[in-house]
Protein backbone atom coordinates (compact mmCIF):
# COMPACT_ATOMS: atom_id res chain seq x y z
CA UNK A 1 0.00 0.00 0.00
CA UNK A 2 1.34 3.12 -0.58
CA UNK A 3 0.47 6.24 2.31
CA UNK A 4 0.47 10.18 1.58
CA UNK A 5 -0.07 11.82 4.60
CA UNK A 6 -3.52 14.09 5.83
CA UNK A 7 -2.97 16.55 8.92
CA UNK A 8 -5.17 18.51 10.66
CA UNK A 9 -7.77 16.12 11.82
CA UNK A 10 -10.37 15.06 14.43
CA UNK A 11 -9.84 16.13 18.09
CA UNK A 12 -10.49 14.07 20.75
CA UNK A 13 10.71 -15.10 24.45
CA UNK A 14 12.88 -16.93 22.34
CA UNK A 15 10.82 -18.15 20.16
CA UNK A 16 9.77 -17.73 16.55
CA UNK A 17 5.64 -16.39 16.36
CA UNK A 18 3.94 -17.71 13.80
CA UNK A 19 0.53 -16.38 12.90
CA UNK A 20 -0.87 -18.54 9.74
CA UNK A 21 -2.85 -16.40 7.32
CA UNK A 22 -5.87 -18.23 5.80
CA UNK A 23 -6.79 -17.18 2.26
CA UNK A 24 -10.45 -17.97 1.52
CA UNK A 25 -11.95 -18.15 -1.62
CA UNK A 26 -13.55 -14.84 -2.70
CA UNK A 27 -17.01 -13.99 -1.43
CA UNK A 28 -17.85 -12.67 -4.69
CA UNK A 29 -16.78 -15.78 -6.35
CA UNK A 30 -19.15 -18.00 -4.07
CA UNK A 31 -22.19 -16.01 -3.62
CA UNK A 32 -22.63 -14.29 -6.06
CA UNK A 33 -26.04 -13.94 -7.49
CA UNK A 34 -27.05 -15.76 -3.86
CA UNK A 35 -28.81 -13.45 -1.46
CA UNK A 36 -27.27 -15.60 1.24
CA UNK A 37 -23.89 -13.63 2.02
CA UNK A 38 -25.46 -11.88 5.52
CA UNK A 39 -26.42 -15.41 6.50
CA UNK A 40 -23.04 -16.20 6.24
CA UNK A 41 -21.13 -13.88 7.59
CA UNK A 42 -23.74 -14.33 11.25
CA UNK A 43 -22.82 -17.79 11.24
CA UNK A 44 -19.39 -17.35 10.55
CA UNK A 45 -18.79 -14.13 12.72
CA UNK A 46 -14.80 -12.36 12.75
CA UNK A 47 -14.77 -13.33 15.85
CA UNK A 48 -13.06 -16.78 15.27
CA UNK A 49 -12.52 -19.02 18.07
CA UNK A 50 -8.96 -19.00 19.89
CA UNK A 51 -8.03 -21.83 18.80
CA UNK A 52 -3.97 -21.94 19.42
CA UNK A 53 -1.36 -24.51 19.94
CA UNK A 54 1.76 -24.56 20.71
CA UNK A 55 4.81 -26.72 19.30
CA UNK A 56 8.49 -26.35 19.03
CA UNK A 57 7.75 -22.60 20.55
CA UNK A 58 6.25 -21.45 17.81
CA UNK A 59 2.33 -20.39 18.75
CA UNK A 60 0.00 -20.48 15.72
CA UNK A 61 -3.72 -18.67 15.77
CA UNK A 62 -6.44 -18.95 13.11
CA UNK A 63 -6.63 -16.32 10.72
CA UNK A 64 -8.55 -15.43 7.30
CA UNK A 65 -9.01 -13.46 4.49
CA UNK A 66 -12.63 -12.70 3.34
CA UNK A 67 -11.53 -11.36 -0.11
CA UNK A 68 -9.25 -13.66 -1.82
CA UNK A 69 -6.80 -11.06 -2.04
CA UNK A 70 -5.78 -9.82 1.32
CA UNK A 71 -4.04 -11.91 3.54
CA UNK A 72 -5.24 -10.89 7.29
CA UNK A 73 -4.64 -12.30 10.59
CA UNK A 74 -5.82 -12.24 14.41
CA UNK A 75 -4.71 -9.47 16.70
CA UNK A 76 -6.52 -8.44 20.49
CA UNK A 77 -6.44 -5.15 21.88
CA UNK A 78 -7.43 -4.18 25.49
CA UNK A 79 -7.75 -5.73 28.93
CA UNK A 80 -10.07 -8.23 28.57
CA UNK A 81 -8.49 -8.63 25.00
CA UNK A 82 -11.15 -7.39 21.69
CA UNK A 83 -10.15 -9.48 18.91
CA UNK A 84 -9.66 -8.05 15.40
CA UNK A 85 -8.49 -8.51 11.67
CA UNK A 86 -6.03 -6.77 10.31
CA UNK A 87 -3.60 -6.34 7.36
CA UNK A 88 0.10 -7.30 8.12
CA UNK A 89 1.52 -4.61 5.89
CA UNK A 90 5.28 -4.09 5.11
CA UNK A 91 4.54 -1.14 3.06
CA UNK A 92 2.94 1.42 6.08
CA UNK A 93 3.90 1.42 9.55
CA UNK A 94 1.24 2.27 11.89
CA UNK A 95 -1.34 0.33 13.31
CA UNK A 96 -4.85 1.31 13.35
CA UNK A 97 -8.31 0.21 14.09
CA UNK A 98 -11.67 1.63 14.07
CA UNK A 99 -13.30 2.95 17.23
CA UNK A 100 -17.24 3.67 18.67
CA UNK A 101 -16.94 7.11 17.24
CA UNK A 102 -16.52 5.96 13.72
CA UNK A 103 -20.19 6.51 11.86
CA UNK A 104 -18.77 5.81 8.10
CA UNK A 105 -20.48 3.31 6.20
CA UNK A 106 -17.29 1.09 6.44
CA UNK A 107 -16.97 1.35 10.11
CA UNK A 108 -20.56 0.08 10.28
CA UNK A 109 -19.61 -3.59 9.25
CA UNK A 110 -16.10 -3.92 11.13
CA UNK A 111 -14.89 -4.85 14.44
CA UNK A 112 -14.78 -1.32 16.41
CA UNK A 113 -12.45 -0.88 19.12
CA UNK A 114 -14.57 -0.28 22.60
CA UNK A 115 -12.23 1.80 25.16
CA UNK A 116 -14.39 2.47 27.97
CA UNK A 117 -14.21 -1.71 28.08
CA UNK A 118 -10.42 -1.72 28.51
CA UNK A 119 -8.74 -1.14 31.79
CA UNK A 120 -5.32 -0.68 30.01
CA UNK A 121 -6.88 1.78 27.49
CA UNK A 122 -4.97 5.31 27.27
CA UNK A 123 -5.66 8.41 25.13
CA UNK A 124 -2.90 10.40 23.87
CA UNK A 125 -3.39 14.16 22.98
CA UNK A 126 -2.34 13.54 19.08
CA UNK A 127 -4.57 13.21 16.05
CA UNK A 128 -3.29 12.03 12.52
CA UNK A 129 -4.67 10.99 9.09
CA UNK A 130 -3.38 8.16 6.72
CA UNK A 131 -4.28 8.03 2.04
CA UNK A 132 -3.75 5.54 0.25
CA UNK A 133 -4.66 3.87 -2.76
CA UNK A 134 -8.05 2.06 -1.34
CA UNK A 135 -9.25 5.00 0.64
CA UNK A 136 -8.04 7.00 4.00
CA UNK A 137 -8.42 7.35 7.47
CA UNK A 138 -8.68 10.26 10.41
CA UNK A 139 -7.72 9.25 13.75
CA UNK A 140 -6.42 9.74 17.22
CA UNK A 141 -3.64 8.07 18.77
CA UNK A 142 -4.37 5.97 22.16
CA UNK A 143 -2.01 3.33 24.16
CA UNK A 144 -3.02 0.22 25.48
CA UNK A 145 -2.27 -3.84 25.20
CA UNK A 146 -1.76 -5.63 21.73
CA UNK A 147 -1.31 -9.10 21.20
CA UNK A 148 -0.03 -10.76 18.13
CA UNK A 149 -0.15 -14.62 19.42
CA UNK A 150 2.09 -14.86 22.52
CA UNK A 151 3.89 -11.72 21.75
CA UNK A 152 2.26 -9.07 24.39
CA UNK A 153 3.36 -4.98 24.25
CA UNK A 154 1.92 -2.85 27.10
CA UNK A 155 0.82 0.25 26.26
CA UNK A 156 1.50 0.48 22.71
CA UNK A 157 0.43 3.59 21.01
CA UNK A 158 -1.66 2.76 17.71
CA UNK A 159 -4.58 4.52 16.17
CA UNK A 160 -8.37 4.36 16.18
CA UNK A 161 -9.73 5.98 13.60
CA UNK A 162 -12.92 8.16 13.65
CA UNK A 163 -13.59 8.74 9.79
CA UNK A 164 -12.70 6.00 7.03
CA UNK A 165 -14.02 6.26 3.53
CA UNK A 166 -12.56 3.92 0.56
CA UNK A 167 -12.76 0.30 2.38
CA UNK A 168 -16.31 -1.11 1.85
CA UNK A 169 -15.41 -3.67 -0.10
CA UNK A 170 -12.40 -4.58 2.29
CA UNK A 171 -13.30 -7.22 4.64
CA UNK A 172 -10.48 -6.52 7.57
CA UNK A 173 -10.49 -4.51 10.28
CA UNK A 174 -7.83 -2.31 9.96
CA UNK A 175 -3.58 -2.40 9.46
CA UNK A 176 -0.76 -3.10 11.20
CA UNK A 177 2.54 -2.15 9.61
CA UNK A 178 5.37 -3.58 9.88
CA UNK A 179 7.77 -0.56 7.81
CA UNK A 180 10.36 0.92 9.67
CA UNK A 181 10.02 3.42 12.65
CA UNK A 182 10.55 6.64 10.27
CA UNK A 183 7.83 5.94 7.93
CA UNK A 184 4.73 6.25 10.77
CA UNK A 185 2.09 8.85 10.55
CA UNK A 186 1.24 9.25 14.04
CA UNK A 187 4.98 9.68 14.70
CA UNK A 188 4.94 6.56 17.33
CA UNK A 189 6.72 3.66 17.82
CA UNK A 190 5.15 0.33 15.40
CA UNK A 191 4.57 -2.55 17.87
CA UNK A 192 7.16 -4.43 15.57
CA UNK A 193 9.62 -1.58 17.01
CA UNK A 194 8.49 -2.17 20.63
CA UNK A 195 8.63 -5.90 20.93
CA UNK A 196 11.87 -5.55 19.10
CA UNK A 197 14.15 -3.30 21.81
CA UNK A 198 11.93 -4.65 24.90
CA UNK A 199 13.31 -8.35 23.28
CA UNK A 200 10.62 -9.63 23.47
CA UNK A 201 11.62 -11.17 20.14
CA UNK A 202 15.13 -13.22 19.44
CA UNK A 203 15.64 -11.79 16.46
CA UNK A 204 14.74 -8.83 14.37
CA UNK A 205 13.43 -10.54 11.66
CA UNK A 206 9.96 -11.24 10.54
CA UNK A 207 8.90 -13.65 7.20
CA UNK A 208 5.63 -14.42 5.15
CA UNK A 209 4.53 -17.97 3.71
CA UNK A 210 1.45 -16.79 1.05
CA UNK A 211 -0.31 -19.65 0.64
CA UNK A 212 -1.66 -19.96 -3.55
CA UNK A 213 -5.06 -20.54 -4.81
CA UNK A 214 -7.36 -20.84 -1.89
CA UNK A 215 -4.79 -23.36 0.34
CA UNK A 216 -5.11 -22.65 4.18
CA UNK A 217 -1.19 -22.70 5.77
CA UNK A 218 -0.60 -19.01 5.12
CA UNK A 219 1.56 -17.52 8.08
CA UNK A 220 3.57 -14.82 9.05
CA UNK A 221 6.33 -15.34 11.78
CA UNK A 222 8.19 -13.12 13.70
CA UNK A 223 11.55 -13.56 15.81
CA UNK A 224 13.10 -16.25 13.28
CA UNK A 225 12.77 -18.00 9.76
CA UNK A 226 11.12 -21.73 10.16
CA UNK A 227 12.98 -22.95 7.03
CA UNK A 228 10.61 -25.97 6.16
CA UNK A 229 8.35 -22.95 4.20
CA UNK A 230 10.88 -22.65 1.51
CA UNK A 231 12.88 -24.78 -1.17
CA UNK A 232 16.72 -24.29 -1.76
CA UNK A 233 18.20 -21.55 -0.08
CA UNK A 234 17.22 -17.52 0.92
CA UNK A 235 18.60 -15.04 -1.45
CA UNK A 236 19.78 -12.05 0.59
CA UNK A 237 19.02 -8.79 -1.39
CA UNK A 238 20.39 -5.46 0.02
CA UNK A 239 17.70 -2.67 0.84
CA UNK A 240 18.13 0.13 -1.35
CA UNK A 241 18.66 2.44 1.68
CA UNK A 242 17.35 1.61 6.12
CA UNK A 243 14.12 2.78 6.53
CA UNK A 244 12.21 0.85 3.56
CA UNK A 245 11.43 -2.30 2.41
CA UNK A 246 12.54 -1.37 -1.00
CA UNK A 247 15.30 -3.11 -3.00
CA UNK A 248 17.01 -2.75 -6.76
CA UNK A 249 15.57 -4.77 -9.85
CA UNK A 250 18.16 -4.83 -12.07
CA UNK A 251 15.74 -5.45 -15.24
CA UNK A 252 12.54 -6.95 -16.11
CA UNK A 253 12.47 -9.68 -19.20
CA UNK A 254 9.71 -11.51 -21.22
CA UNK A 255 11.05 -13.61 -23.55
CA UNK A 256 14.88 -12.69 -22.93
CA UNK A 257 13.63 -9.11 -24.53
CA UNK A 258 13.78 -6.34 -21.53
CA UNK A 259 10.22 -5.20 -21.14
CA UNK A 260 10.85 -2.53 -18.58
CA UNK A 261 13.38 -1.10 -15.47
CA UNK A 262 16.18 -1.21 -18.65
CA UNK A 263 18.46 0.81 -16.41
CA UNK A 264 17.35 -0.50 -12.96
CA UNK A 265 14.90 0.70 -10.82
CA UNK A 266 13.38 -0.33 -7.23
CA UNK A 267 10.75 -2.07 -6.15
CA UNK A 268 8.89 -1.94 -2.83
CA UNK A 269 8.14 -5.27 -1.57
CA UNK A 270 4.46 -4.93 -0.12
CA UNK A 271 2.55 -7.65 1.86
CA UNK A 272 -0.41 -5.19 1.83
CA UNK A 273 -0.88 -4.78 -2.17
CA UNK A 274 -2.70 -7.82 -4.48
CA UNK A 275 -0.74 -6.96 -7.60
CA UNK A 276 2.04 -6.04 -9.11
CA UNK A 277 2.36 -2.27 -9.66
CA UNK A 278 4.52 -0.07 -11.78
CA UNK A 279 4.39 3.04 -14.07
CA UNK A 280 1.56 3.88 -16.52
CA UNK A 281 3.38 3.41 -19.58
CA UNK A 282 5.41 0.18 -18.83
CA UNK A 283 2.48 -1.52 -17.75
CA UNK A 284 0.25 -0.35 -20.66
CA UNK A 285 3.64 -2.25 -22.62
CA UNK A 286 3.42 -5.23 -20.59
CA UNK A 287 -0.52 -5.52 -21.32
CA UNK A 288 -0.09 -5.54 -24.84
CA UNK A 289 2.52 -8.00 -25.04
CA UNK A 290 0.39 -10.06 -23.60
CA UNK A 291 -2.84 -9.44 -26.19
CA UNK A 292 -5.08 -8.13 -22.96
CA UNK A 293 -8.58 -6.47 -23.81
CA UNK A 294 -9.09 -3.71 -21.60
CA UNK A 295 -12.16 -2.46 -20.10
CA UNK A 296 -12.26 0.03 -17.41
CA UNK A 297 -9.51 -0.12 -15.22
CA UNK A 298 -9.11 -4.10 -15.81
CA UNK A 299 -7.34 -5.76 -18.64
CA UNK A 300 -8.72 -9.09 -19.53
CA UNK A 301 -7.33 -12.45 -21.49
CA UNK A 302 -8.95 -15.27 -22.57
CA UNK A 303 -8.34 -18.00 -19.64
CA UNK A 304 -6.64 -20.54 -21.96
CA UNK A 305 -3.76 -17.53 -22.42
CA UNK A 306 -2.33 -19.16 -18.82
CA UNK A 307 -1.29 -22.43 -20.53
CA UNK A 308 0.55 -19.97 -23.82
CA UNK A 309 1.98 -16.54 -22.52
CA UNK A 310 5.04 -16.47 -20.91
CA UNK A 311 6.55 -16.09 -17.33
CA UNK A 312 7.35 -12.48 -16.46
CA UNK A 313 10.76 -12.62 -15.26
CA UNK A 314 12.35 -9.92 -12.28
CA UNK A 315 15.93 -10.02 -11.79
CA UNK A 316 16.85 -8.68 -8.30
CA UNK A 317 20.37 -8.82 -7.03
CA UNK A 318 21.59 -11.16 -9.67
CA UNK A 319 19.08 -13.70 -9.04
CA UNK A 320 16.04 -14.55 -12.00
CA UNK A 321 12.71 -14.37 -9.67
CA UNK A 322 10.28 -15.58 -12.99
CA UNK A 323 6.50 -14.84 -12.17
CA UNK A 324 4.59 -17.23 -14.56
CA UNK A 325 0.92 -16.81 -16.35
CA UNK A 326 -0.48 -18.79 -13.83
CA UNK A 327 0.56 -16.46 -10.76
CA UNK A 328 -0.12 -13.27 -13.43
CA UNK A 329 -3.39 -14.24 -14.81
CA UNK A 330 -6.37 -14.53 -12.61
CA UNK A 331 -9.79 -15.57 -12.98
CA UNK A 332 -12.93 -13.31 -11.32
CA UNK A 333 -15.82 -14.49 -9.94
CA UNK A 334 -18.11 -14.30 -13.74
CA UNK A 335 -15.06 -16.84 -14.82
CA UNK A 336 -13.28 -14.30 -16.73
CA UNK A 337 -9.38 -14.02 -16.52
CA UNK A 338 -7.40 -10.81 -16.10
CA UNK A 339 -4.00 -9.61 -15.84
CA UNK A 340 -2.59 -9.07 -11.91
CA UNK A 341 -0.26 -5.79 -13.28
CA UNK A 342 -2.19 -2.41 -12.31
CA UNK A 343 -0.52 1.00 -12.89
CA UNK A 344 0.79 2.54 -9.90
CA UNK A 345 -1.57 5.18 -8.44
CA UNK A 346 1.25 7.63 -7.11
CA UNK A 347 4.16 9.17 -9.92
CA UNK A 348 7.54 8.86 -9.33
CA UNK A 349 10.38 10.60 -10.59
CA UNK A 350 12.20 7.42 -10.95
CA UNK A 351 10.97 4.50 -12.19
CA UNK A 352 9.30 2.05 -9.25
CA UNK A 353 7.29 -0.49 -8.77
CA UNK A 354 5.49 -2.71 -6.09
CA UNK A 355 5.72 -6.46 -6.00
CA UNK A 356 2.70 -7.49 -4.34
CA UNK A 357 0.98 -11.09 -3.38
CA UNK A 358 1.26 -11.94 -6.40
CA UNK A 359 5.03 -12.04 -6.23
CA UNK A 360 5.27 -12.94 -2.65
CA UNK A 361 2.68 -16.29 -3.61
CA UNK A 362 5.97 -17.24 -5.29
CA UNK A 363 8.48 -16.76 -2.78
CA UNK A 364 8.74 -16.80 0.66
CA UNK A 365 10.06 -13.79 1.98
CA UNK A 366 12.11 -12.32 5.16
CA UNK A 367 12.03 -9.03 6.23
CA UNK A 368 15.88 -8.58 8.30
CA UNK A 369 15.87 -5.43 10.55
CA UNK A 370 19.25 -6.13 12.09
CA UNK A 371 20.74 -6.23 8.47
CA UNK A 372 18.83 -3.89 6.60
CA UNK A 373 18.02 -6.72 3.76
CA UNK A 374 15.39 -8.78 2.41
CA UNK A 375 15.39 -12.90 1.55
CA UNK A 376 13.70 -14.32 -0.50
CA UNK A 377 13.62 -18.04 -1.77
CA UNK A 378 10.83 -20.50 -3.18
CA UNK A 379 7.66 -21.08 -1.45
CA UNK A 380 7.75 -24.54 -0.48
Amino acid sequence: MKWLVLFGLVAFSECIVKVPLRRLKTMRKTLSGNNILNNVLKEYPYRLPQISFRDSNVTILPLRNMKDIFYVGNITIGTPPQEFQVVFDTASSDLWVPSIFCNSSTCSTRVRFRHRQSSTFRLANKTFGIMYGAGKMKGVVVHDTVRIGDLVSTDQPFGLSVVESGFEHRQFDGVLGLNYPNLSFSKTIPIFDKLKNEGAISEPVFAFYLSKDEQEGSVVMFGGVDHSYYKGKLNWVPLIKAGDWSVRVDSITMKREVIACSDGCRALVDTGSSHIQGPGRLIDNVQKLIGTMPQGSMHYVPCSAVNTLPSIIFTINGINYPVPAQAYILKGFTGHCYTAFRAKRVRTSTESWVLGDVFLRLYFSVFDRGHDRIGLARAG
